[in-house]
């Protein structure tokens, strides 16, 4: 029985998914974050930007930072990360020059996303940097934490 790249996408942002719960209890942005690298997961983080007062805390910096420290690099042109809201500027700029070669995410940001909703520079001809991305995989769940969240805001 072979597994399809959906299927592992799949599995993956539902770990992203029980990594963002996290943040609902310091009343963060309930945004998780994993990183693969050669089947195994180096990285895992979720937004802590109100628990640590510190705007740059998202789950993607926070993961990134950890993938690097693990592979002892600061490139991963073999790594995918998975998050469970679409990048925002800063994060997709992080997500470039960490040189990874996918970016696989849940639920579109209307507001802040950097992979087509409000800019896309994941496809930016005018950077040096090339980045696959799978878009909207499990979305509603993704969509479903997120208005949790507003929810007991």
């Amino acid at each position: 029985m072979s597994t399809t790249t959906g299927n592992v996408d799949e599995t993956y942002i539902r770990e992203a998914l029980k990594e963002a719960e996290q943040s609902l209890d310091s009343r963060d942005l309930p945004v998780g974050t994993i990183i693969v690298h050669q089947g195994a997961v180096i990285a895992r983080a979720h937004h802590q930007v109100r628990l640590l007062r510190d705007p740059t805390a998202h789950a993607v910096i926070i993961a990134i930072t950890q993938a690097a420290n693990a592979l002892q690099s600061d490139e991963m042109p073999e790594a995918t990360i998975y998050v469970t809201q679409e990048p925002c500027a800063m994060c997709v700029g992080a997500i470039l020059l960490s040189g990874a070669a996918r970016l696989v995410f849940g639920a579109s940001d209307q507001r802040h996303g950097a992979c087509g909703s409000v800019v896309d520079l994941t496809s930016n001809e005018r950077l040096n940097r090339r980045l696959a991305v799978v878009r909207e995989v499990l979305a509603g769940e993704c969509y479903a934490l997120l208005r949790r969240a507003s929810i007991s805001a």
